[in-house]
């Protein structure tokens, strides 16, 4: 459970000052300063310049001390060097909350780091909070508190943001569907106040409805993830750097396949958040769940009144994640009812020109569909809000009626249409997304003030769409809390890794280890054959001929291990009971910590073609099994468990038992950088893990 921290002084203080306030329009302090007095009925706002005189027309006090009163908010807009020294003034004048436009801090190496640190450490001891430094400032449209350098138009968004620009872009990207923001925080260095705190806050925060991050750098990522998770609220995040492998040199397949991209994107899945990936999806994500939660159910409907939109938007649609079925028969008898004879009913749904002669048979077609039971969402498409943008001044096509009256009817009657189509859609929960010609008519328009998402570009429409719904039976969103730290490792080879996945209900067949050909007659009395032999210490053993299946034998095995021992000269091997490999399917189970998220599970097809395939999903971990079987069923090659071509199905329960097993002990044991088994062997009548491999932190 995520730890809330209050925050009401900073974002509801009972006073303000602002030191560095300026006059000089190039300075940070100017900004803010003209930003802050636009509400100065609200609270006393106090403006510090060590000159004193007037700043924008008012006095401006040479210290926070000579203000003579205390202040609870104080941004501080000073030099670097004398940052410190403002800190210790306002934490003096009793403020309980402080925020740091000054830069020249951890961005700039160790040094400023352990300025940053210092500054930082006195800021808590002292009761108080601290966003930045190295921020561009605050806002909150709700207690009319203005300390950034721009406006942001008030709504429902807490946009949280590591990007000055990349806040603003949104801001203009989210203006014409009619969103606005509940409040904006810079997040600077995360010094003392972090993006967990903040998301932790805004989830709290009543006028808040969506929350929107710009992230670089997650400091304690796993946090981040199980503060989004413990939102009742959507979020959205954008990212950077998400490509890049891990720069740690991988000693396994599982940190190989392991990249920057995998694991946020696993992050976001298991804690319930959309990721997007420009600034332009992100505003089409927000516009779509404004303040919602996603609905079960991939099944869409597409309508159109042309033949060409409603392909476009269809294979967009399945592009997306949707699914557009062929409607029943008694779906398209009813469609009947109400088109005429040419019009196409089985899913998309085209008018076929109908809506020039009656618009409302938009809002017709729409209310039926989104009575279906067969159908989770809608998605109107094409020329709707056509008529009304001929009439209405917006550059649309003026309808060849016109002359005769004709256009202003159908407009009126569009109008009428979007009217009908919004009320309807305030009864049902079903999203509705449209994808107009012409977004800014009157007709649309009208959809957009009733919370019906209107996009130009079909793209963006099915992006919306699938933001707001999610697959039937997929887990509700949640982050497992990490298991206590067991007694550090001291084995890691291989031997020892496989006791104590074993002992944990990891399954293995019989093994002894052998450091001479001397051990082999008592390893081989041991359990009988078939028997395996393996050269040990080798990443990938099968690649170096370190391994040899179905030796029948004492002999067999004998003659394997001097041919081996000769060419590969090993300081030990394995003899391992040979597993039936009948009916089987190789998995790959592995976890990989990360230095954000902490333990990162890996599931996939397994053996010797891995890394080529890469056939994986990712998760926190720990896995719970009924995560894990989701992981299985959910990657390209799930139609090897479950039968295919004659074989029979495996136990997919027993392999997710063993990915639970495996990445809660793996959680457990932070001295783990990596560690896998390749493969898990998976029978139709259980699994079996036949190799594993552990590398120390």
């Amino acid at each position: 459970m995520t730890v809330v921290r209050d925050l009401s002084a900073l974002f509801d203080p009972k006073s303000v000052a602002v030191v560095g306030a300026s006059d000089d329009p190039a300075k940070y302090g100017h900004a803010v300063a003209a930003q802050a007095l636009r509400a100065p009925d609200r609270r006393p706002v106090h403006l510090v310049n060590r000159r004193g005189g007037t700043v924008l027309g008012r006095p401006a006090a040479t210290s926070l001390a000579a203000i003579g009163e205390p202040v609870e908010l104080v941004v501080v807009s000073v030099p670097g060097p004398g940052f410190e020294a403002a800190v210790d003034d306002a934490l003096a004048c009793g403020a309980r909350a402080i925020v740091g436009i000054t830069a020249g801090f951890a961005e700039t190496g160790e040094s400023g780091r352990a300025r940053q640190q210092a500054v930082a450490e006195r800021v808590r001891a002292a009761g108080a909070v601290l966003v930045g430094p190295n921020c561009l400032g605050i806002a909150d449209n709700t207690t009319e508190l203005y300390l950034a350098s721009d406006r942001f138009a008030p709504g429902g968004i807490a946009l949280l943001s590591q990007s000055g620009n990349l806040a603003l872009e949104l801001q203009l990207r989210c203006a014409p569907h009619g969103l606005g923001f509940s409040r904006f925080v810079s997040l600077g260095n995360q010094a003392d106040v972090t993006l967990v705190d903040l998301v932790a806050d805004a989830a709290r925060h009543e006028a808040t409805r969506t929350i929107a991050v710009y992230a670089e750098d997650f400091g304690d990522g796993r946090a981040f993830a199980e503060a989004a998770a413990d939102a009742d609220k959507p979020v959205v995040l954008l990212t950077a750097g998400r490509g890049s492998a891990s720069a740690r040199s991988a000693q396994s397949h599982t940190g190989a396949l392991t990249t920057s991209a995998d694991v946020v994107a696993a992050a976001c899945r298991d804690a319930g958040v959309e990721l997007v990936a420009t600034p332009r999806e992100m505003a089409v994500v927000l516009a779509a769940l404004n303040g919602t939660r996603p609905r079960a159910g991939r099944r869409a409907a597409v309508c159109t009144d042309g033949g060409g939109h409603g392909a476009i938007a269809a294979d967009a649609a399945e592009a997306a994640g949707l699914a557009v079925p062929e409607l029943s028969a008694a779906a398209q008898q009813r469609l009947r009812e109400s088109l005429w004879e040419q019009s196409a009913v089985g899913n998309p749904v085209d008018l076929a020109g109908m809506g020039e002669q009656n618009p409302h048979s938009y809002g017709d077609t729409v209310t039926a569909l989104l009575g279906l039971d067969e159908i989770d969402s809608v998605l109107l498409t094409g020329y709707f809000g056509g008529y009304s943008a001929a009439t209405g001044g917006l550059g649309g096509p003026a309808a060849e009626t016109s002359a005769a009256g004709g256009g202003n009817a159908l407009a009126a009657g569009e109008l009428a249409t979007a009217q009908r189509i919004a009320a309807h859609r305030a009864k049902t929960a079903k999203p509705l997304v449209v994808q107009s010609m012409f977004p800014q008519s009157p007709s649309c328009r009208t959809l957009v003030e009733a919370g019906v998402p209107v996009f130009a570009a079909t793209e963006d429409a099915t992006r919306a769409l699938a933001a707001l719904t999610v697959a039937e039976g997929r887990q509700a969103p949640g982050v497992g809390p990490l298991p206590p730290p067991a007694r550090p490792l001291r084995d890691f080879g291989y031997h020892g890794i496989r006791g104590l996945l074993g002992a944990a209900g990891v399954p293995f067949p019989e093994a002894r280890e052998v450091t001479d050909e001397a051990g082999l007659p008592a390893a081989a009395d041991a359990f009988p054959g078939p028997y395996v032999l393996k050269a040990l210490h080798l990443l990938h053993k099968s690649d170096a001929g370190g391994v040899v299946l179905g030796l029948p034998d004492r002999d067999a095995l004998l003659a394997a291990h001097r041919e081996m021992h000769a060419r590969l000269g090993a300081r030990s091997y394995s003899v391992e009971a040979m597993a039936d490999l009948r009916d089987g399917v190789e998995l790959i189970v592995g976890v990989n910590r990360d230095p954000r998220f902490g333990p990162v599970a890996m599931v996939g097809l397994g053996g010797v073609l891995t890394e080529a395939l890469h056939d994986v999903a990712f998760a926190l971990a720990p896995v719970p099994a009924a995560r894990a079987e989701a992981l299985l069923t959910g990657l390209r090659t799930s139609a090897l468990l479950t039968g295919v071509r004659g074989r029979p199905a495996v136990d997919v329960a027993a392999a997710a038992a063993v990915i639970e097993r495996l990445t809660a002990f793996a959680a457990a044991h932070p001295e783990i950088a990596e560690i896998e088994v390749n493969p898990l062997l998976v029978r139709p009548d259980g699994a079996l893990a036949l190799d594993a491999r552990a590398v120390p932190a």
